[in-house]
Order: structure tokens, then sequence, then C-alpha cells
């Protein structure tokens, strides 16, 4: 799965992505195409490279890093060119100029790297020999044209064009020709540095990227994870960048969740405004940050590598497919139940399933789904607000209304009774008065029990 495939989950990733300070549109498409990292080991390397430029934005002059910048916005995407010289094809002056271009700014970033302590955090092929090809009279001006040195017959040529200007359309030809000779010999020789120039390109959108991370980690203030051996997830004082950014705006502050799960399902209940849905989608964004390498919205954070991550939210109508919100939260929780069969390692992550229905079959298909799913070889963090047996599930419940305002945090229950709590959060939001106090009226009447009539006899 590549980032491209997810960047819009309601999760909020697109927002992640936004705010990194990319340099390159290169850099931008090369991370969206990179794929989903599955092997611990190799995401604990992408988080080493990850710390190093940490390190060195903590160390480092704004000049520095600022310079750095700089130079990565000249990065620009030659694959095509790179395709052309694979294929041994004659690259034309505007290809060759792109090559040259990229050989002299990777050797810039690479010296700029070097005096500053990254030798060999991100490998720059050494082009050197490219830039020598390119420009043969040592100028390091990215620039290209066809240089008199190339050719002393073009060079003779050329005079003789200045020389006699009623000869111009004879001479232009065959300095065409000769031209064409040395465009020729130039794509032979740089043929076999295509694939270090390929890894080049590709080095420097690595550099762009994980600078923009670790400028990012700094500024949202996120976390490196621990790689979780056991399959279980633990989070401290986790916050959705996002939301707390939105909350920002208003003055208010993001309440962090503590939270940890494992292989057994874990079941959140709490009432609607409760905050259970912002904590899937920041136990689904986190998930999907740590397994493409970014930095965490945690104080702390240990993950457990997924081969694949569900996020299921009501109410996600699909126009295409012709199909209910019902219809569509139900085709989605299929597709979990159905990977679950897999033998494949998986984090499902399901907001109020059956939400869309009448409360006794709502309840029933929670019931069920929890059942269901309970005993596979996977991780299970689904929320409801229906009052439901938990079975074997670990259950958790916000705390919710307290001294006239909402606590966000989870503490452990041993069931999945759901608190009744939107009467007094409707009243918090000022709600008309009114409605609030006819809908108390009718649940004390309901609550009460029934009065028996006395027999007349």
């Amino acid at each position: 799965m590549q980032l491209k495939n997810v960047i819009d989950s309601p999760c909020g990733l697109r927002y992640m992505l936004d705010q990194l300070d990319l340099q390159s549109g290169f850099a931008r498409r090369w991370l969206l195409d990179s794929s989903m990292m599955t092997d611990a080991e190799y995401i604990r390397e992408s988080y080493g490279v990850l710390r190093c430029f940490t390190d060195f934005i903590e160390r480092e002059d704004k000049t520095y890093i600022d310079t750095l910048q700089f130079r990565l916005q000249g990065l620009k995407d030659i694959r095509t060119t790179i395709n052309n010289l694979s294929q041994k094809s004659i690259l034309d002056d505007i290809e060759l100029f792109e090559v040259k271009h990229l050989a002299i700014l990777a050797t810039d970033v690479n010296r700029l790297l070097q005096e500053h302590g990254m030798e060999g955090v991100v490998s720059i092929p050494a082009l050197d020999e490219v830039i020598s090809i390119l420009d043969p009279d040592g100028m390091k001006i990215a620039s290209f044209y066809i240089y008199d040195s190339y050719c002393a017959q073009l060079k003779d040529l050329r005079a003789a064009m200045r020389q006699h200007p009623d000869q111009q359309d004879d001479l232009m030809l065959q300095a065409s020709e000769l031209e064409e000779g040395v465009r020729r010999d130039l794509s032979q020789q740089l043929h076999p540095f295509a694939t270090a120039i390929e890894q080049a390109q590709i080095a420097l959108a690595r550099i762009d990227v994980n600078l923009a991370k670790a400028l990012q980690m700094r500024q949202m203030g996120l976390t490196f994870p621990e790689v979780s051996e056991d399959g279980t997830c633990r989070y401290q004082d986790m916050f959705h960048p996002q939301v707390k950014a939105a909350l920002a705006v208003h003055g208010r502050d993001f309440q962090p969740v503590n939270i940890g799960f494992g292989l057994l399902p874990t079941l959140i209940t709490g009432a609607n405004m409760g905050g259970k849905t912002v904590v899937l989608k920041t136990l689904t964004l986190c998930q999907l940050l740590f397994q493409f390498g970014f930095g965490i919205p945690a104080a702390q954070a240990r993950i457990a590598v997924k081969e694949e991550i569900y996020f299921c939210i009501g109410d996600e109508q699909s126009v295409e497919k012709g199909l209910s919100s019902f219809a569509a939260e139900m085709k989605n929780i299929d597709a979990v139940i159905k990977a679950s069969r897999e033998n494949k390692k998986i984090l499902a992550l399901i907001d109020e399933p059956a939400r869309t229905t009448n409360p006794t079959e709502g309840a029933a298909l929670v019931s069920a789904l929890l059942k269901v799913l309970a005993g596979r070889d996977m991780s299970l963090v689904m929320t409801t607000h229906y009052d439901i047996e938990p079975g074997d599930a670990r259950c958790l419940r916000v705390k919710g209304f307290e001294n006239g305002s909402m606590d966000y945090q989870l503490v452990e229950v041993q069931d999945g009774e759901v608190p009744h709590e939107a009467l007094n959060i409707a009243q918090s939001l000022g709600i008309d008065s009114e409605w609030i106090d006819m809908a108390r009226k009718q649940l004390n009447a309901a609550a009460m029990p029934p009065m028996v009539k006395k027999d007349k006899h």
C-alpha cells in the first residue's frame, strides 16, 4: 500500500502531509509513491535516519538549515530523462541540462552534509565524472551548451559563421550535424551513470523528506516511537495535531489521552460527544504515521507493526457504488472479517458500527461483531454507545461529564455499559432549556415503576 492510497483517510493524514515543509515537488511525489513499511527492522533504520536529521536541526544554526533547504528547491523530476538515458537514447540539450543540473546539485548537497557531520546518513552517489563530461571548461555553472571545447571542427565552423554571414545556411547545417554528433557522444558517455543519477535523485528526495519530517517533529511536539515486538500498542499523552490546532485557534486545549491495546479486543464506550471518534482517528493516524516513518503525536509511543490497517467510520456513503451509509459501513466491516481469516497482522479500528440502524438490531450487530472477531490474531479497537455484553473484550470508558465539563480520559471498566450523559452535555452547550427539561421528565417517568390499580371488589 502506498501513501497516496491512504492520504485521504478520514483520520487526518493529509493534514500531516500538508504541514510538511517540503522544498521540491519531486520529493512530495516520491513520498506519496512510497510504500507502507511492514518490516520492523526497516522501520527502525528509517527512524535512525530521521533521528540524525532531528539532531542536525537541534545543533545547527537556522542559517545552515535554510541553506540546505534552498539547495533542495532545485530538485526537479527528471525521471523521463533518466529513463531515456537508460534506454541509450540520444539526449537533447534540455535533457543534458537536467542531468548536469542534478549532478551539480547532488555534489553541492553532499558537500553541505559532510561539512555538518551528516556524511553517509543518506548516501548520495558521486557524480563528479558526470559533471566533467558535461562541463568540459570546469565552470561549475548549472546550464548546458554544446561548448566549442567538445569539438575542434565545430569551433572552426562557428568562427567561420561569424566571419562569413553570407554562408550562414550552409555552415549552420554543417554545425547542426556536428552538434548532433556531440549529443550522441555525450549520451554514450553518460549511459553507464544512469543508475547513479537515478539514485542521486532519490537520495535528494529522501533528504528533503527527512529534513521536513524533523522540522515537523519539533514544530508539533512529536516523538520517536518504540517498535513493539509482542503485538501490543501503548500511547502516553496521545493527541491529534489537526484537532489540537483547531482548538488552539479558539483558545482551547486538547486533552491528551493514554491508551494501550493488544490482541484482545478493546471496546470504548461513552456518550456522544465523548471524544471516542477522535481517539480512533488518532490511533489510525499514529499507526499510519509509524509505518510511513513520521513522528508520532504523543509523549511516548510503543507501536506494533501491522500488515493491514482498517479504519471503519460510520456515515460513509458510497456515491460511486450507489450504497447508503449503512450499506457502505457493512461492506467495510465485512472486509475486516474476511481479512481476519487470512492470518495477517491486522489492526482494525471500527467507530460506532451500526449507528444508523434501529437500536435493537444495532446492539445485536455490535455484540455479534465483537464475538466474531474475538480470538482472532488481530488488534481490534471499537467504539459504541450501545449497552452490550463485552464478553472477553477489554472495556474502556470515557470519563465523561464532570464538574460542568467533559473529561476525555479513558478509564478501565468491567462491563460495556454506556453512561447516560446526553442531557447534561446538551445543557452545557446552552441548548433550549424547555426541550431539555421535557426530556428529563420523560426519562424520569419511564424510570418510575408502573402504578398498580386497586381492585374495587
